[in-house]
């Protein structure tokens, strides 16, 4: 196991990661930026370093920056947490070539998944179902795209070739959106994975998100810890709400789509932890939609169910510890929900709302887990992420997670910055959500919303 390990993120995933590694005996570096001298992992790391200003630009995703910081504190692995560097393939390039151990797949698996039509291309080849692509390479002007457009019919979606998250995604139902869509995707693929290249596919309408939890060790052993519904997501793509199991999967449908992201990970000789993202129509056939190579924010919800510390297991697989467990031993206990509280306001766009928490008192009781790095006084930089915390949820069946959830949410109190903790609120008593009917566009069709 490493000695030392520095965490190359902020915020909740990085206090997430520090608690991890404190449990191991793992000492823990902390980087901040300018505008995170106060943060609360600055003060639970065993050490701390500042990495530059405000800016993600200067910081976070300052990779020079990054690895003098590992360097200097002599840190002998680096963890990426979720956003920022966590799926650019040339920062674990960089740990690997100064013999920093990088937490997550190897640069050449991540040179793979960065590019969403080779990776596509790859699925195909492995069995896994896929939306066929407009082209396996990507656009090179917007009269391209509007042939391709034609050629696979409206609506397409636009999407950054290097990234994830909901980032650089665009939806286009004909030329005039098509041609207004391409230089805002490009313009967030740039600002969000350092390239703007995009590609085209055809849209799939009222679909359900839903993704499986993989773990692999370098040894290929390789295991889904379940899947997770994360349907309820803005138009922007930003999950909102995430729960386990998926209420619409029969167990032979689950089976299908386990052995399908099984699949995708062993054909891009996948380690570490992952995300094998799927599309799920209404009339029950499913789509390869991506593979997140990081921790993900929802990853609670499957610690969860299941009772394993995925963060634990990224650690231990990083240092080269095969996997204890096989798929058998893996099993699902119960309903759990997670709602991402953010500094927005739903009622506006889910614009981001910065300032400073006057007052803060979490939740607790049966079944709650709270992830945050809130307390009362935080100022909220305008940098970053509006990501407060992560408010999860766990019941013996979906309907006591829904209770304890709602219960949970009316406990929560943050003040001095609009949250979406009265959305959640509102999702919760929705009917449709209560019956388990979610999709995509759950959001504007059900909660008459504009996001």
């Amino acid at each position: 196991m490493f000695k030392k390990v520095l965490i190359a993120n902020r915020g909740e995933i990085a206090l997430r990661v520090i608690r991890a590694c404190r449990e191991l005996g793992v000492r823990t570096v902390a980087v901040y930026s300018e505008a995170d001298r106060n943060s609360l992992h600055v003060r639970m790391a065993d050490e701390a370093m500042c990495i530059g200003p405000g800016p993600n630009k200067d910081s976070y995703l300052n990779i020079p920056n990054l690895i003098t910081a590992a360097l200097l504190t002599k840190a002998d692995a680096i963890h990426p947490g979720y956003g920022n560097l966590s799926e650019v393939a040339s920062f674990a390039e960089n740990c690997e070539i100064c013999k920093i151990a990088y937490i997550g797949p190897p640069a050449a698996t991540m040179g793979k998944v960065q590019d969403k039509a080779v990776v596509k291309s790859l699925m195909k080849d492995a069995g896994v179902p896929v939306i066929p692509p407009a082209t396996q390479s990507p656009l090179t002007n917007e009269s391209e795209a509007k042939k391709l457009a034609a050629r696979i019919g409206y609506p397409v979606v636009v999407k950054a070739a290097a990234g994830g998250g909901g980032r650089g995604i665009r939806l286009a139902y004909n030329d005039e959106e098509l041609a207004s869509a391409l230089p805002v995707a490009q313009s967030e693929a740039e600002a969000g994975f350092g390239s703007g290249e995009l590609y085209i596919e055809k849209y799939i309408e009222e679909p359900r998100h839903v993704e499986f939890q993989i773990l692999a060790d370098r040894q290929r052993n390789t295991v889904h810890l379940g899947e997770r519904e994360c349907s309820i997501q803005t138009s922007r793509h930003q999950k909102l709400v995430e729960e386990s199991p998926c209420a619409a999967l029969t167990p032979g449908k689950r089976g299908q789509m386990a052995e399908a992201a099984i699949k995708a990970a062993k054909a891009l000789g996948y380690s570490n932890a992952g995300t094998v993202e799927f599309l799920l129509e209404k009339s029950g056939k499913f789509y390869f939609l991506e593979i997140n190579a990081r921790i993900q924010v929802e990853h609670t919800i499957t610690e969860a169910v299941t009772g394993l510390d995925i963060v634990k297991e990224q650690l231990r697989i990083a240092s080269g510890e095969k996997l204890q467990f096989g798929q058998k031993d893996i099993h699902v206990h119960g309903h759990a929900i997670e709602c991402r509280i953010t500094a927005e306001d739903p009622e506006n766009g889910f614009l981001p709302n910065a300032g400073t928490v006057t007052d803060y008192v979490p939740p607790g009781g049966p079944g709650i887990r709270v992830d945050s790095h809130l307390y009362c006084g935080y100022k909220i930089p305008p940098f970053y992420d509006s990501l407060l915390a992560k408010l999860i949820a766990w019941g013996r069946d979906r309907k006591e997670a829904i209770a304890r959830m709602k219960r949970a949410l009316a406990e929560y109190r943050i003040e001095g910055v609009k949250t979406t903790i009265p959305f959640h609120l509102k999702v919760m008593d929705n009917t449709f959500f209560r019956r388990g009917e979610v999709y995509t566009n759950f959001i504007r069709r059900r909660l008459d919303l504009e996001v």
